[in-house]
């Protein structure tokens, strides 16, 4: 009996993920009404939903009580979180708000699947971030002196990323973490900031070189530590940042052509790139040793097939790493490639979003915050998917809110209280630009009917 309810759960959490995923990109396409705000409500409660069939199935195959603990938790959390941006921040995004706690769903399912203690830790790691990040939207509306710190921004990045290669310990062939935290995640942040306030203003030749120098030596760092995939990371969202400022294809010409020769020197120099880099082109060659994770990532994503095996019925914990790096080859197996797929899109209409408010910004300085980001968080995506399922070599970085990692997840929900603050900022100028409009209508009605009389 418990086969046949686990079998048949498959098809009902597939169905909620497709309905919540129109719903997502119906919400992206059109604008304000009430019609929107329905389907925003409606989300909350396919959350829930699919929260309620998915922890229960599990519980029916593990019979772990504490299954059932963590998903009030989880509850707890979505109901919080949502009460606390509708009393605080009326005008905030609520479709920004609904995919966070999709994503979160999926990757806290997927942990408590896998690993009931890093689904906990992950729990106490997201709702201390999520607490502390409801200050970040007010403080991106009343700290207009954030722009003027362009060289602190810069200072910070360099610090903390050759702390990192001085005093980390190896760790997979590279230095990540400093005492359990790894600072990479948080400088996305201020190095974004840093290229915002460096080109604000006006563009000069000098800036782009000062712009290149700091780019150069953050990414420098990474690739001494051998932390390739944020090297990666910070070397996009400077191409796309610089060629956004100055809108000159020169630009962006010269940087694909020394992001590949880069990456030639890269491929020379390092033999844990040449392995990758042979794994990605015939893993089963190398089956036994650098070619065996991408083998069984591919495994469970074939086996999966469109409708997957069902929770707890695949093999996912065969793959290594897989809560970090390969969590969307267990996504696959066990709930399905068409569920993928949605995700995929859910990270899609992520990113839209994140361009809707930027290309509507008028300041540059924050337009230009919101592009960084929302680059950082595609690319990222894009990476992480594009490694388990082969299309590109292994970087190493995690999925975005659905992978286990306290620094990635916080420095994501960080990421995108950061948007939401900035979203903030462009309904006010929205107000005040309506305002401004109906006071110039107002005195234009006067003066006619002063001239009328």
């Amino acid at each position: 009996m418990i086969n046949v309810i686990a079998e048949l759960s498959k098809y009902v959490i597939l169905t909620l993920m497709i309905v919540y995923t129109l719903f997502c990109l119906f919400t992206v396409i059109r604008g304000e009404d009430e019609e929107k705000r329905l389907h925003l409500g409606q989300q909350v409660c396919l959350i829930f939903l699919l929260n309620l069939t998915a922890f229960f199935v599990i519980y029916l195959k593990s019979r772990d009580f504490m299954v059932l603990i963590y998903f009030a938790e989880t509850i707890v959390y979505y109901v919080i979180i949502q009460i606390m941006y509708r009393i605080f921040y009326e005008k905030a995004s609520f479709l920004l708000l609904n995919n966070m706690c999709m994503l979160l769903s999926v990757g806290f399912i997927m942990l408590c699947r896998l690993d009931m203690q890093a689904a906990q830790k992950q729990m106490v790691i997201v709702g201390s971030s999520s607490f502390l990040s409801l200050l970040i939207p007010i403080m991106i509306r009343k700290m207009r002196f954030l722009r003027k710190l362009t060289w602190i921004y810069a200072g910070m990045g360099i610090v903390l990323l050759g702390a990192v290669f001085v005093l980390a310990r190896t760790s997979y062939g590279a230095k990540l973490t400093l005492m359990g935290i790894q600072p990479s995640e948080a400088i996305k942040i201020t190095f974004v900031f840093f290229m915002a306030a460096l080109f604000q203003n006006r563009i000069t030749f000098r800036k782009v070189i000062e712009a290149s120098v700091v780019a150069g030596i953050h990414i420098g760092i990474l690739v001494l530590s051998r932390d390739l995939g944020s090297a990666v990371i910070f070397f996009v969202v400077y191409l796309i940042m610089l060629y956004t400022a100055t809108r000159k294809k020169l630009y962006l010409l010269l940087g694909i052509a020394g992001g590949s020769m880069a990456s030639v020197v890269a491929y020379k120099l390092f033999g844990h790139v040449r392995q990758r880099v042979s794994a990605w082109r015939n893993p089963m060659a190398v089956y036994e040793n650098e070619g065996y994770q991408i083998v069984q990532s591919l495994f469970a994503i074939g086996t999966g097939g469109w409708f997957g095996m069902g929770l707890c019925q695949g093999s996912p914990e065969n793959i290594p790493v897989v809560k970090n790096d390969f969590i969307f080859s267990a996504i696959c197996e066990e709930l399905g490639g068409i569920f993928a797929i949605c995700l995929i899109l859910i990270c899609m209409s992520f990113f839209l979003l994140i361009l809707n408010i930027s290309r509507k910004i008028t300041n540059p300085f924050y337009k230009l915050i919101a592009l960084g980001l929302g680059t950082e968080y595609a690319f990222q995506v894009f990476l992480t998917i594009g490694g388990a399922t082969k299309f590109i070599p292994m970087t190493g970085v995690t999925l975005p809110l659905v992978s286990y990692g306290g620094s990635s997840v916080v420095s994501t929900i960080l990421m995108l209280s950061i948007i939401q603050g900035l979203y903030i900022l462009r309904e006010d100028e929205d107000v005040e630009i309506e305002r401004q409009r109906r006071e110039l209508a107002k005195r234009a009605g006067e003066k006619e009917e002063m001239y009328g009389r």
